[in-house]
This record gives C-alpha cells, structure tokens and sequence, in this order.
C-alpha cells in the first residue's frame, strides 16, 4: 500500500480543480469567440435556453433552423443557412434538430421541416417554412436594415 500525506492530497486536488476551472473558461470563451459567423448546433434543452437568453439580453436577431437529419431539403439548404452565419456575423443562427430535442419543437409549433424562426428579444417576428434561400436572405436583410434603423 502507498501512503501519500493528505496536505499532498489536497494541493493536487485544489490544483486539478483550478486547471479544470480554467479549462472550462477557456472552452467557454472559444465557443463565443466561435459563435460569431458560425451556426451553433443547440444539442440540449440547457444550451438552447443559454443561447436565447443571451441573444435576449444583446438583442440580436435569431434565426433558427429547425431541422432534421433525415430531411433532405434540410440537407440542401444548410450550406446556404452556414454561408449565412458568415455573411451576417452580427445575427445569431441556431440549429435545433427536431429529433434530438423533439419538446423545443413541439414548443415552437414546428409542423414542417426545415422551419426558420426569426426572433427578436424574445418574441417570434416571422418564420420561413421549407428550403427557400432568396426568401431566407432576404428577411435577413430586412431585419438587418429595419434593426439598423432604430
């Protein structure tokens, strides 16, 4: 049997603690330094409810993609909705598969896929249903003009 001292013990746990800690932040700061020009995937209920209330709080524009992975229009028009995110770096894009968090979904009324959600402090203020890219972009840019203006 080895024996390590318990002031050991702790200097080692205290240490991995803080080095986790840190770890964490880092990710967290890479993720937002990311999030800009760049669709984020919202995998849990937690992560969705975090990415609206932020986007709440700076009031961006949200679009959001409902989606599925068997969906193939959805395939076809998510290139388009990633080329988006990097042409329009001051809105948020999210991406729900309906699948996967099947009650955001159904909370949303979501009937069709793929369904576009545009929201604005917290309140929907259009959706687009099906895999219509002009549409898309030019609701975009309307919101973009109509939030510029104020």
């Amino acid at each position: 049997m080895i024996f390590i001292p318990l002031f050991v013990l702790r200097r080692v746990t205290k240490k991995s603690v803080s080095n986790s800690e840190k770890e964490i932040e880092t990710r967290r700061r890479r993720r937002e330094m990311a999030e800009e020009g760049s669709v984020i995937a919202c995998h849990s209920v937690d992560e969705w409810t975090r990415q609206l209330e932020q986007a709440n709080e700076s009031k961006k524009l949200v679009v959001i993609d409902f989606t599925a992975s068997w969906c193939g229009p959805c395939r076809t028009i998510a290139p388009a909705f990633n080329d988006f995110a990097k042409k329009f770096p001051t809105v948020l894009f999210l991406k729900v598969d309906v699948d996967e968090l099947n009650t955001v979904a159904q909370d949303w009324a979501v009937e069709a896929m793929p369904t576009f959600m545009f929201v604005k402090e917290g309140s929907i203020i259009d959706k687009v249903v099906g895999a219509k890219k002009e549409e898309l972009q030019k609701k975009i840019e309307t919101f973009l003009v109509a939030q510029a203006s104020q």
